[in-house]
């Protein structure tokens, strides 16, 4: 294994653009896991979760986290408008072909959630379970304006101390729970050196997709893509302090898929750390459950 237990791996997608992801436990026998992050986010967001479902306790799976055109260490794409739900989900589909992999368990975060939606309906052979991390069929149009509003606005920090300051002033309020190495794991993740400062890890044009939604209308809901996911095990986690995902929608998932199992995680927001507190055991009891339920 890899010295820092993973393997960088790039691959094309259909238009050509050179795209990334990081392979843990690679020759690890079980369903792999797939790692889908938010918006801005990307593949290093996954690490510690990773290491846990691949290593240790929970040992035995193969664990794939993209990093989405745009973001991380895939390339940046010309056209803005390119960074598109559809679009990625197809990326991500060209990486999986290119790993060999034909299915998996998916874990998406926000706009990965989103993703999975999208693969329910277009190639739902490839998803044998999906865990939702505090994104649903609903978006709350206050929790996405709050989002656009601080990445908009977000200044550029010097160095890692004061990455960290910045976003605990922004997101502390929603995350009580978390402890100095969490707010150090997340902003490190965020950011990347460039020329000796810090900068947000993303191609800026991204956030022209956000400025083009307009908020004074109802957002549209994603109702149909989340039946796709209605013979498939499903977990959904929620930030308690979430503003984008709403337990009112969580509820009506519920009743739409009676055998989804849930968890609201405490003094979180949007969205929870996946590799804090019980989530990781939890995640992978998931898994586990559901691919016994495959194989029986």
């Amino acid at each position: 294994m890899p010295e820092n237990g993973f393997r960088d791996v790039f691959y094309s997608a259909q238009d050509g653009l050179n795209l990334h992801a990081r392979v843990y436990g690679e020759g690890n026998p079980g369903l792999p896991v797939v790692c889908l992050p938010g918006l801005t986010r990307n593949a290093r967001d996954f690490h510690a979760l990773a290491e846990k479902l691949s290593t240790g306790e929970t040992a035995g799976r193969k664990v794939i986290a993209f990093d989405y055109r745009g973001r991380g260490l895939s390339d940046y794409d010309r056209d803005w408008r390119r960074y598109d739900v559809t679009v990625e989900a197809a990326d991500i589909v060209s990486g999986l072909a290119a790993l060999g992999v034909e299915h998996a368990a998916f874990i998406g975060t926000s706009r990965g959630g989103l993703i999975i939606m999208a693969l329910a309906g277009s190639r739902p052979t490839l998803i044998k379970a999906a865990v939702l991390n505090d994104i649903g069929p609903v978006v709350e149009g206050d929790g996405l304006a709050q989002i656009r509003a601080y990445l908009q606005r977000a200044p550029t920090p010097a160095t890692l101390a004061e990455a960290i300051e910045i976003q605990k002033t922004v997101h502390a309020e929603a995350f009580p729970a978390l402890d100095e190495s969490d707010w150090e794991r997340f902003s490190a993740a965020l950011y990347k050196e460039d020329r000796g400062r810090l900068r947000a890890d993303f191609d800026p044009n991204l956030l022209k997709q956000l400025k083009a939604i307009n908020l004074d209308k109802p957002l549209p809901t994603l109702w149909p893509l989340f039946g796709g996911l209605a013979a498939i095990p499903l977990l959904a986690v929620r930030g308690e302090n979430s503003r984008l995902f709403s337990s009112r929608t969580l509820e009506k998932m519920a009743a739409r898929h009676p055998t989804m199992q849930q968890i609201v995680v405490p003094g979180q927001g949007h969205a929870p750390l996946l590799e804090t507190g019980n989530l990781p055991k939890e995640i992978s009891a998931f898994i586990k459950r559901a691919e016994k339920s495959a194989s029986s």
